[in-house]
């Protein structure tokens, strides 16, 4: 996917405030770039990679890396989540009364495509939103 020079990327301490911020900094990158039609599906989206990134993917002292970026030549916009810790990511079917586990469903749902990656250390988890598409 060709991304010059649509392509951001931040980095963020394992910290709470990180998550609005990382949500702040994607707005800012997608207002720039003009490509708010799924702003709320992609905030969402990073709220729920950046959380779970946090929660399960940050050893203590170190942070995650946001990559945020938009193909020139279909606007599909893209955003990545690495982090530092083993971990495999799972989606699973939480019970009713659980209040949490919904993150990676939520992604599903929302995005028109999502996966991981390898990293060493580590893993990414992306998700991908088309222009226009809902």
């Amino acid at each position: 996917m060709e991304q010059l020079p649509y392509q951001r990327e931040a980095f963020y301490r394992r910290e709470r405030k990180s998550i609005p911020a990382a949500r702040a900094f994607t707005a800012w990158a997608l207002r720039d770039w003009r490509a708010t039609e799924r702003l709320d599906d992609a905030l969402l989206c990073v709220s729920e990679l950046a959380t779970n990134a946090l929660l399960h993917g940050v050893p203590p002292g170190r942070g995650f890396r946001l990559h945020i970026g938009m193909c020139a030549e279909d606007g599909v916009i893209r955003i990545e989540v690495e982090d530092s810790g083993d971990g495999r990511v799972a989606v699973n079917e939480p019970r009713p009364e659980a209040e949490s586990g919904r993150g990676l469903l939520l992604v599903a749902a929302l995005a028109d495509k999502w996966g991981t990656g390898a990293r060493d250390p580590g893993k990414s988890v992306w998700c991908e939103f088309e222009r226009g598409a809902q």
